[in-house]
């Protein structure tokens, strides 16, 4: 009964915060339409494959950050850093360039909090074995996983190097996030995301709190 009573406040709240952030953040989503003309002109959103919820493919929305390859996959777990154009680094580091995953807030298809979601490319990796059971929830716009690599793996872009420091404890907060899951710590993942893009200060206090929950999958 909790379970169904968590689910349903959560389903509410995705609702209703996304489509107020929507309505709030619109000037937003202008400044970066308007951003992304003028550094590159091409289409404004990119569409991404991901893998949701029971293993359900969906279609994720994104601000275009990076210039159009027709040939590019996303087998590499490292974005190509020479794409990325002037104004999608800087919507990269705001994560503006992640607002228009307020629509598959919207819809049903993620939630504000949850798992990283999951690409088609490396689905193998980052749901396959004993993180399979993190298929069971919606992919989050921010939650545990997502925040620790904004605030460390962003900064790694060799790939050997991102897979052997980064990538394990990444799934270990997904799989963390499955067992500790509920709204106040939802909450809580909400705050720790607002304070680690306005300030700085306190994203080396919010690491380390996420490196210990990941320790305790590990242990």
């Amino acid at each position: 009964m909790r379970e169904k009573i968590y689910h349903c406040v959560k389903r509410i709240f995705d609702i209703f915060s996304s489509g107020i952030a929507l309505i709030i953040l619109s000037p937003v989503w202008l400044v970066a339409i308007v951003g992304i003309f003028i550094s590159d002109p091409g289409p404004v959103f990119y569409l991404a494959n991901r893998v949701g919820k029971n293993n359900k493919q969906f279609c994720m929305f994104k601000f275009r950050s990076m210039r159009v390859d027709k040939n590019a996959d996303e087998k590499s777990l490292r974005p190509d850093q020479e794409r990325i154009f002037r104004w999608g680094g800087i919507m990269r580091d705001t994560k503006i360039d992640e607002l228009p995953q307020l629509i598959n807030v919207f819809i049903g298809d993620m939630s504000v909090i949850g798992p990283r979601p999951a690409s088609v490319d490396q689905v193998e990796i980052t749901r396959g074995g004993k993180y399979a059971a993190t298929s069971q929830l919606k992919p989050g716009l921010s939650g545990p996983s997502a925040l620790y690599d904004y605030i460390y793996g962003d900064g790694i872009t060799d790939e050997a190097e991102y897979e052997n420091l980064v990538l394990p404890t990444r799934l270990n907060l997904d799989l963390y996030y499955l067992k500790a899951r509920n709204f106040c710590y939802d909450i809580k993942m909400i705050w720790w995301t607002v304070l680690s893009i306005l300030t700085h200060s306190q994203r080396k206090r919010i690491l380390n709190n996420l490196i210990k929950s990941a320790n305790t999958v590990e242990d």
